[in-house]
């Protein structure tokens, strides 16, 4: 018995002065599913990630997450269903690992003025730290953290509401090898540990796919080139005409990579 989908675009355009961005975009994501949007700069990956966010609404078509249509529910309550993990997160206090977890149950950046965690919240976001390996260091401070503990504590922060749906902003950005493995190890984790949840990934490499990963859409000047279970889709000719250059796609022990083609 297939599972309940947990997000779904019917014939999505998407205008902008003028110019289409996104053109007939049909994709449906079930639960328990991992997706990957991969593509070329400027492609529409980040437009599409806003639908899935509820953050963006079509010119036309239809968006549903979570079983409910945009344009026909209330954001803001449909939001605290979807976990968004953004390297580029603007935090400018130096909160502690613990804080910035807890700033995921407020819907924030920062903590709020005169909010104060019941023991509940608290133990939840200590809960989610440990699950990505950041138990023992709950009082680090943003600023001397490295950008792999930044990276797994954003993780934590979109975990610690429950969401049904796991939103992921190029979260490697900025990572050197070490850190943007322990971190795709991280997401590789959540397969197991919560086993319902469904995730849509953003990125330019896939090298930095987790093994995880079970569905991959690519799409090129705003179109779908392919789509569907990622051994389908990621093969040498349809990355090659998304990417609009000759590139070899293999796998090697459940990870995906690319190399220039030669001759």
């Amino acid at each position: 018995m297939p599972r309940p989908p947990v997000l779904s675009l019917d014939s999505v355009v998407f205008r902008r002065g003028g110019l289409d961005i996104l053109t007939g975009i049909d994709l449906e994501v079930r639960e328990g599913e991992h997706w990957a949007l991969l593509g070329p700069n400027g492609a529409g990956k980040s437009t599409m990630l806003g639908f899935c966010g509820a953050r963006t609404f079509p010119t036309s078509g239809t968006v549903e997450v979570l079983g409910r249509r945009l344009g026909r529910v209330e954001l803001q309550e449909l939001r605290r269903h979807i976990g968004h993990v953004d390297p580029r997160h603007r935090l400018g206090s130096p909160l502690s690992v613990r804080e910035v977890v807890l700033t995921g149950l407020t819907g924030t950046v920062e903590t709020p003025m005169r909010w104060a965690p019941s023991d509940a919240e608290l133990a939840a976001a200590e809960t989610a730290a440990r699950r990505v390996g950041l138990g023992a260091r709950l009082e680090a401070r943003w600023p001397t953290m490295s950008q792999g503990e930044r990276g797994r504590a954003l993780i934590a922060r979109a975990l610690v509401a429950e969401p049904s749906l796991l939103l992921l902003d190029e979260p490697t950005t900025g990572l050197d090898v070490a850190a943007r493995e322990q971190l795709l190890e991280t997401l590789d984790a959540l397969s197991t540990a919560h086993p319902e949840l469904s995730s849509v990934l953003v990125t330019h490499h896939l090298e930095e796919l987790p093994a995880t990963t079970s569905h991959a859409m690519l799409i090129a000047h705003g179109a779908v080139v392919a789509s569907g279970p990622v051994e389908a889709v990621l093969t040498t000719e349809a990355v090659s005409r998304a990417f609009e250059h000759p590139i070899r796609v293999g796998r090697a022990d459940g990870r995906w990579f690319a190399r220039a083609a030669r001759g």
